[in-house]
């Protein structure tokens, strides 16, 4: 009895520490990784998070860290390795997440993280040279009938990668594709002229589509975006080929659930907040905000997406 008695009082003065623990937190910045380099859509949107999230939570200080390489990989890992102490979370973006793991070199799964929620979306787009003679996604498909058509992704298994393999299944053909490092090298074949065709996003090349520089033959969601809706969809030109990029939070898991409930309520609280739209809005960051439950089921169903091109084309 004696002993039990001594185990029930550890285990309510460890629950007690616990809660005095979620209580008093944070009593430090929390680290927000970002599997990328600066300046970019995924960098500019972790840093609107941070500077609202300051102004509305005085307690509570972010601190951006860059970590870029091997297609968010690096930053991915890290996130999932990190202390679940509730100071460091992440930004995470797809399919580049479940890609990796869907390929064996990821050391980490879904399983390493606790998914906070999705705040951004990049619709996927097939662009074309402004004199192409490719005006809509059946012509690329006739165009791709001798295996010569050169087609840029922005690396292997990124999203124009696999939309591409989603194209060249269901119209029958296969493109000469083109890895590159990159939106700004996919951009210069384009406006260039030394590439047929590029899967991109549109971010990367509404601006030159509305200037007549390129044109863009096709948005891959399931309907037409609000900010291009003269563009059709794939899907409308008889090619259900689907594929976004989706920018997120994630947290290592095992965070005390009080702590990570204050988190999740942040950012659910944050990206509703009208300055948050506004200054996404003014970077051009389309927002697909989606809970912790709801994206973790989007990546789960991603994942096996992409596992059925991995099994068919290996990379």
């Amino acid at each position: 009895m004696y002993n039990k008695l001594i185990a029930s009082g550890l285990a309510g003065a460890l629950l007690l520490g616990t809660a005095a623990f979620a209580a008093d937190y944070p009593t430090q910045p929390v680290t927000i990784i970002v599997p990328s380099k600066a300046g970019g859509s995924t960098d500019t949107t972790a840093r609107i998070f941070a500077e609202i999230a300051e102004e509305k939570y005085d307690e509570f200080e972010f601190v951006i860290s860059n970590m870029g390489g091997s297609g968010g990989q690096k930053g991915f890992e890290a996130i999932s390795r990190a202390e679940p102490d509730g100071y460091t979370i992440g930004m995470n973006f797809t399919p580049q997440m479940v890609a990796h793991v869907v390929s064996g070199r990821a050391e980490y799964t879904l399983d390493s993280f606790h998914v906070m929620g999705n705040v951004a979306q990049d619709p996927g787009i097939v662009a074309v040279p402004a004199d192409s003679a490719i005006e809509n996604m059946a012509d690329l498909a006739e165009a791709a009938k001798d295996g010569d058509l050169t087609v840029s992704v922005n690396g292997i298994g990124s999203d124009d990668f696999l939309a591409a393999k989603s194209f060249e299944k269901k119209a029958e053909v296969t493109f000469n594709l083109l890895p590159t490092k990159g939106s700004t090298e996919q951009k210069a074949g384009i406006l260039g002229g030394h590439v047929d065709a590029a899967f991109m996003n549109l971010s990367q090349m509404i601006a030159q589509h509305n200037a007549g520089d390129a044109r863009i033959i096709a948005i891959l969601t399931e309907e037409r975006d609000a900010s291009a809706d003269q563009i059709p969809t794939a899907k409308e030109q008889g090619y259900d080929v689907n594929m976004r990029a989706t920018r997120g939070f994630v947290a290592p898991a095992g965070i005390d659930a009080d702590i990570q409930e204050k988190l999740d309520a942040i950012l659910a609280d944050v990206t509703a907040d009208p300055a948050f739209k506004e200054k996404t809005g003014a970077s051009k960051i389309a927002l697909m905000p989606m809970t912790g439950a709801d994206y973790r089921a989007y990546l789960e169903s991603l994942q096996a997406d992409t596992q059925a091109v991995y099994d068919e084309a290996p990379w």
